[in-house]
């Protein structure tokens, strides 16, 4: 079943027509449940292709997962052959999934599809020349969403400046020996028990 998303109004870059993907009202997308939503960013995925394959029409329509886990937002996976989205995040931060992180996603998309693109960078010109002249965004390389949620660390170690906190995996790490040191005072971080 496909939900329907309200008309949306196209955008502009500037005076100039650039292609961009049609604003989301924020409103539909916090009406929606969490099977709903990880639709409608499926949805939103075969968008951003269809205006990418304006510009490259052999590029293969990427698989989606809503199965991403930590503080990434997103991620290309060419080997699962498709895009991988952090669930947690995309529910607290729904409008800029959307708008952001979508294009970016895609922009690696296309850009590893290109004939050389394997060996392009990932952030590199010509995925910031596909974020600037077809999405119309500035081609920003990190989120700034709260990730408390989606990558808790609920081990406390300490050092001599401050605490720090550990993941599950980290944590057993320390535990079987991996040394692990401040990045600021250098000294090492030991368990607070």
């Amino acid at each position: 079943m496909t939900s329907t998303r309200p008309s949306t109004r196209p955008r502009t870059r500037g005076n100039s027509p650039t292609p961009v993907l049609p604003d989301v009202d924020p409103a539909w997308l916090q009406s929606l449940d969490v099977a709903a939503l990880c639709q409608a960013l499926t949805a939103r995925v075969m968008e951003a292709v269809a205006l990418c394959r304006d510009y490259h029409p052999g590029l293969p329509q990427p698989k989606v997962w809503c199965d991403l886990r930590g503080k990434g937002a997103g991620q290309a996976h060419f080997g699962r052959g498709g895009l991988r989205f952090n669930g947690q995040l995309l529910e607290e931060n729904r409008h800029a999934f959307f708008t952001e992180v979508v294009p970016h996603e895609v922009a690696h998309w296309l850009v590893w599809h290109l004939e050389d693109g394997p060996t392009f960078r990932p952030h590199g010109r010509e995925w910031q020349t596909v974020m600037l002249r077809l999405f119309g965004l500035s081609p920003r390389v990190t989120h700034s969403f709260d990730t408390a949620r989606s990558s808790p660390v609920p081990y406390r170690y300490r050092c001599a400046c401050r605490e720090h906190g550990f993941s599950a995996r980290r944590h057993a790490n320390a535990q079987a020996g991996q040394e692990y040191r401040c990045r600021h005072c250098r000294g090492r971080l030991c368990l607070i028990e």
